[in-house]
């Protein structure tokens, strides 16, 4: 098995309506300057054409960044443009059937919002997860109230696989999730809206290098 590490701190989850009417190219590159090393593609309404269309320029750029690329969901899309892995939902194929598809060498992220659900992703083979929403949200009110920051803990203290905090998680909140025992953090609108990106994703890059080894 030759997967790639799970090396990065920073994983950049994309919304093209949450740019600012700005390319989304254009602030995922500035996110790659600022030190971003993981992005996921998540654009759930586009059809599969133009997904493909987008995740080949993305493929493109981030390998020019020496950064992973994984899609959200959609396993055919990340095997078309060769993408470093998937990331899988809650309503998203399940993780042994995805891992028999896309190969041993892929990795596999998944969305956790409880115990049982990141127990059952390290037991089947899940190369990380991401959790929460540790605060709260608009996006991911459907989900119900936050899993807080001892919830977080929790977690992090049953898996032996790495754990990215989602939900709301802005330079404010950085040393709460991570003082927790999160192995990094996963965002949207804090770099995808900011108003700099690059300067964005350079100071909560910053804030982990704090935490790691």
């Amino acid at each position: 098995m030759n997967r790639p590490p799970v090396d990065f701190t920073l994983y950049l989850v994309t919304d093209r309506n949450n740019t600012r009417d700005r390319d989304l190219n254009f602030v995922i590159e500035e996110a790659l300057n600022g030190g971003v090393k993981a992005v996921q593609l998540r654009e759930k309404d586009l059809s599969s054409r133009d997904l493909y269309a987008i995740a080949s320029d993305l493929r493109k750029l981030t390998a020019r960044y020496g950064a992973l690329l994984f899609i959200n969901d959609r396993i055919d899309i990340a095997m078309a443009v060769d993408a470093d892995g998937v990331h899988l939902g809650t309503s998203s194929m399940p993780v042994l059937r995805a891992r028999e598809i896309i190969g041993e060498e892929k990795l596999i992220g998944v969305s956790c919002h409880n115990s049982i659900s990141a127990l059952s992703a390290q037991e089947l083979d899940a190369d990380f997860i991401t959790f929460g929403p540790v605060f709260y949200t608009p996006s991911k009110a459907t989900y119900g109230d936050p899993v807080g920051v001892k919830n977080l803990e929790d977690i992090t203290g049953l898996l032996r696989l790495p754990v990215f905090a989602l939900g709301a998680i802005t330079r404010d909140n950085v040393s709460r999730v991570m003082a927790a025992g999160a192995h990094g953090i996963a965002l949207i609108s804090a770099i995808m809206a900011a108003e700099d990106p690059r300067n964005e994703a350079e100071q909560l890059f910053s804030s982990l290098q704090a935490y790691e080894d």
